[in-house]
């Protein structure tokens, strides 16, 4: 619903007008704190403005006020406020570092379980290959002797083989001879 002329003219008049800093709610204050500043700026204003007497030049004075003093009990109940908030901001925080740290705690011992894991698992399969080890022990005694054997078997192939050398030229020498002897013979007839 549209503002009329009067009305209309009357918020615009209202939207600009000047606010005292006093008057601003700047940090939620409670209602009894804005009200006790606006009582305090409009008394101040008062005692400033000069009087409306015209007398002709005659100025009276008026009555010299102090500042009225802040409440104590307000300003003690605006400190335990602001340090409810500060607390309440600290505790916070050292609450979400415990609450990180309990996380870290928990993945940590997940990680750590996992590892455990993994670590019975290679020790179990360590025992499997010592005992498939154990009971192929036998078979590789045996690929030894029979390793040795064969060794034994080809040195003894090998001289072997040189003593037929020998046998083979020594034939060859005593039938050469004897062709020899047999030829001088037949020659000597």
């Amino acid at each position: 619903m549209a503002a009329s002329g009067d009305e209309a003219a009357a918020m615009e008049s209202i939207s600009k007008a000047s606010v005292p800093p006093t008057d601003l709610n700047l940090t939620a204050e409670p209602e009894h704190k804005r009200e006790a500043a606006t009582n305090d700026a409009t008394e101040n204003q008062k005692a400033k403005r000069p009087s409306n007497n015209n007398d002709g030049g005659v100025e009276t004075a008026e009555e010299a006020t102090e500042p009225a003093e802040p409440d104590i009990s307000e300003l003690c109940r605006d400190m335990f406020d602001k340090m409810a908030v500060f607390l309440q901001g600290e505790l916070t925080a050292t609450c979400e570092d415990y609450k990180l740290l309990e996380n870290m705690n928990k993945l940590t011992s997940l990680k750590y379980m996992e590892m455990k894991d993994i670590s019975i698992n290679i020790s179990r399969n360590l025992q499997d290959l010592n005992q498939k080890y154990a009971s192929l022990q036998p078979y590789l005694d045996q690929i030894n002797q029979i390793e040795e054997q064969v060794t034994a078997l080809e040195q003894a192939a090998y001289k072997l083989d040189t003593y037929s050398k020998k046998l083979g030229e020594y034939k060859n020498q005593q039938l050469s001879f004897f062709t020899v002897l047999l030829f001088a013979f037949i020659q000597f007839k």
